[in-house]
């Protein structure tokens, strides 16, 4: 199931459809981007993924490798941002997702993107 939850959660991720991915985290739950502070609940992180879904013109995930430990998935992978004037950005990432039944409690992604904004 959680396999499958993740798979999910990455397809909405690369359409850069903020409703759908906040609908996978629980209406409580915690988001974590690289070395932002933590957001918490749909009503903060929503508007935090909207506003970085159009602060770019796309993003894809590859290489994807995930791992199941209990409640707690770790993911591996790169991602693969498109900036607005067509050049793209390609670093490492890694994702925990710990799990409250069928969704996401805690979203926490590691990466290193401080080179996204640079042209």
């Amino acid at each position: 199931m959680s396999k499958s939850l993740i798979s999910k959660v990455f397809q909405a991720v690369d359409a850069a459809d903020a409703v759908a991915l906040t609908n996978f985290i629980t209406p409580n739950g915690t988001f974590r981007f690289s070395n932002f502070p933590a957001i918490v609940g749909h009503d903060h992180i929503l508007p935090f993924l909207d506003g970085f879904f159009k602060s770019i013109k796309g993003i894809k995930h590859s290489e994807l490798e995930i791992f199941e430990v209990g409640d707690v998935v770790i993911t591996n992978g790169v991602v693969t941002y498109t900036r607005h004037n067509g050049t793209t950005y390609s670093c490492n990432f890694s994702n925990t997702f710990k799990l409250k039944g069928d969704l996401i409690d805690q979203y926490l992604i590691f990466v290193d993107n401080s080179k996204l904004y640079e042209e």
